[in-house]
């Protein structure tokens, strides 16, 4: 039976991690969120954790009356998230955090020797070169959670020597505003912005998949991961979200991971790995799936793609300044403060200006 330690346990992916977790029959052996302490504490109730950790210290303190019949530990902030990452006896720590507070908690694991279930891009965004230095140094693994690195990683098993490899290519569905102008665009409101047409995420990522620097983010994850080169890389827009990504190999043969926009998946894969067992995730039946479609990007329209790229190809630290500033950016725009449109130009403006 395997213990994990799930960081990030009330957001989207943290809960269908526990309906994975759940039905692989897996131990519970810490849970953390940022200050969610409703929905933790049922978590808590239900899992028996060791530990619980609140990133938010008032919250913590709040969680540690409400489980004071227990015997679960309460800690707060990134000592308690370093904590969880430590934990004894722990055999994978799934990252489901939002944001560059992942990456400390994600080098400590690794450095551990730990397998890492990956659902935090942002870690390998900004830092990349160090996260997969500290796995190789230490021996420990790194597992992608997100559905097209995992379906990269699935079309990479039969791949004897990554010279083999012509391309990656990574599949988008385009967001809620596929086909729209940017004269349309600069209308949009937050509501329509987090009406995704196939997935169901939390509003950041939801928000970066419309202005497409989710998946800008993920070429840069795909660069670290799998150490290949910006050039060796592609976007493909697949509005039906049923092919989450490809791997052209040199003889020209492609192959695929397909299913239905369901991350339970991805997340049990990185679990299992490399074994394959039944799971939750629902099935694809292809007798009634939809017709597959396949268009270029639209980087006119849409820069946040070509501005993540033209930061991959800059290295150092533009990486790091292309997600802080993104980062920065969709919190303005959910918050009201500046538009959609407005998302690209402070990131170009920060990209500008930040050595």
């Amino acid at each position: 039976m395997k213990k994990i330690s799930l960081l990030g346990s009330t957001g989207s992916i943290g809960r269908q991690s526990l309906e994975v977790v759940e039905t692989l029959g897996c131990e519970v052996a810490v849970l953390t969120a940022n200050r969610n302490i409703e929905l933790l504490e049922i978590q808590c109730r239900k899992f028996r954790p060791r530990l619980a950790v609140c990133m938010d210290s008032e919250a913590a303190e709040t969680l540690k009356i409400k489980l004071a019949d227990t015997d679960i530990k309460v800690m707060s902030g990134m000592e308690g998230l370093m904590e969880a990452a430590l934990w004894d006896g722990v055999d994978i720590v799934l990252t489901a955090v939002m944001g560059m507070v992942g990456l400390r908690p994600t080098l400590a694991a690794l450095k551990k020797g730990r397998r890492v279930a990956l659902a935090n891009k942002e870690t390998l965004v900004c830092a990349g070169e160090l996260v997969m230095e500290a796995a190789e140094r230490y021996g420990g693994e790194i597992l992608p959670v997100d559905s097209e690195h995992s379906a990269i990683f699935q079309s990479l098993q039969g791949c004897g020597n990554r010279g083999e490899v012509k391309r990656l290519i990574l599949t988008a569905s385009g967001g809620p505003f596929f086909g729209k102008k940017r004269e349309e665009l600069e209308k949009v409101t937050v509501k329509e912005a987090l009406r995704h047409p196939n997935w169901s995420m939390g509003a950041k990522i939801t928000v970066d998949s419309a202005t497409m620097m989710n998946k800008g983010l993920e070429v840069i994850e795909a660069m670290r991961l799998y150490a290949m080169p910006l050039e060796k890389i592609s976007v493909v827009i697949h509005r039906e979200s049923i092919i989450h990504s490809l791997v052209e190999y040199c003889d020209n043969a492609i192959l695929a991971q397909l299913g239905t926009a369901d991350m339970r998946l991805p997340i049990q894969y990185a679990l299992t790995w490399p074994e394959r067992v039944p799971g939750p995730a629902t099935p694809l039946d292809l007798l009634t799936c939809p017709h597959l479609t396949f268009f270029a990007p639209d980087e006119e329209n849409f820069p946040c793609l070509a501005l993540a790229n033209e930061a991959a190809k800059e290295g150092g630290t533009a990486t790091a300044i292309l997600n802080g500033a993104n980062e920065a950016a969709v919190a303005a725009f959910l918050a009201g403060r500046i538009g959609f449109m407005d998302i690209p130009r402070r990131v170009e403006k920060a990209l500008k200006a930040v050595p």
